[in-house]
């Protein structure tokens, strides 16, 4: 893959736009601060209340003194279509240990003091608590941005807009089967950051990263005014230093979260060490 481009504080290789709201800025800084650092952003994916609360907790110390730029924080669900085998497991786990939308709040107030985060929810639970109440709720626990991989942008402008209004991101998805047209509309609209999903299977780890990624990573950065981060298969160090030659961000979900299911935080926390001085390189 190609060298990244480095030249502006969220490496979009031309004039940024000024972020609105307050979680943009939070999520841009974050960029900004790996930017200026040489390497793209590593944003890890827990999910909240996996295995437990209590461990929960410490998963989040681990990934917040590991060197995190920012955090995607997964709410269990009882239906994750985006979900792979190892994170829909952890999602039950963590729903039958007892994890609540409120816990995983105090997971995100916890992690919030030290790094930006991101939660990762599904539509149901933001229509189910409300717009204003769910996006009141994030914000008062200090999230930055929230993905919502069931929510396509026609129908999200309820929700987007009490976002906005409580300065929190709805952060967009394209995929590899995103039309160029609406890449194109998804990326000029695009708050926070755009998470490039690498391919159409659900997340889990991968052997080889498709050969797509670099011209769908190049493209949707030529469109963009946010930063473009990359998530789904993402498994090794090595991995991750390849997408982060080409991505403002890499995402890492299925090994950590395994990781964290076999051999507890400390596991993350190696993991990411590992992983930030292969991005480093």
């Amino acid at each position: 893959m190609a060298d990244r481009v480095t030249a502006d504080p969220v490496g979009s290789g031309r004039e940024a736009e000024q972020p609105t709201g307050i979680g943009a800025p939070a999520i841009a800084a974050a960029f900004a601060a790996a930017s200026a650092a040489g390497r793209a952003a590593l944003m890890p994916y827990m999910m909240g209340g996996f295995p437990d609360h209590e461990t929960s907790l410490a998963v989040a110390d681990a990934y917040a003194d590991g060197g995190a730029d920012l955090v995607e924080l997964g709410v269990p669900y009882s239906d994750p279509l985006a979900d792979g085998p190892v994170i829909h497991a952890a999602g039950t786990t963590a729903l039958n240990a007892g994890a609540t939308f409120d816990s995983v709040l105090e997971i995100c107030a916890r992690l919030a003091e030290r790094v930006a985060v991101v939660a990762m929810t599904y539509a149901n639970m933001a229509i189910a608590r409300g717009p204003e109440k769910f996006a009141a709720a994030l914000a008062d626990a200090g999230a930055s941005g929230v993905i919502v991989p069931d929510l396509p942008p026609e129908e999200g402008g309820e929700l987007a807009a009490a976002l906005r209004g409580a300065g929190l991101a709805l952060v967009p998805l394209i995929a590899p089967t995103t039309p160029p047209e609406r890449r194109a509309r998804i990326a000029r609209e695009a708050e926070g950051f755009i998470y490039v999903v690498s391919d159409t299977r659900t997340t889990g780890e991968r052997d080889e990263l498709p050969a797509h990624l670099e011209e769908l990573v190049k493209g949707t950065r030529a469109e963009a005014s946010v930063p473009v981060a990359v998530g789904f298969g993402i498994g090794t160090p090595e991995q991750a230093a390849t997408v982060g030659r080409v991505a403002d961000g890499v995402i890492i979900g299925s090994r950590l979260v395994r990781a964290v299911g076999e051999d507890g935080p400390e596991a993350a926390r190696e993991f990411l060490a590992e992983t930030l001085s292969a991005l480093a390189r």
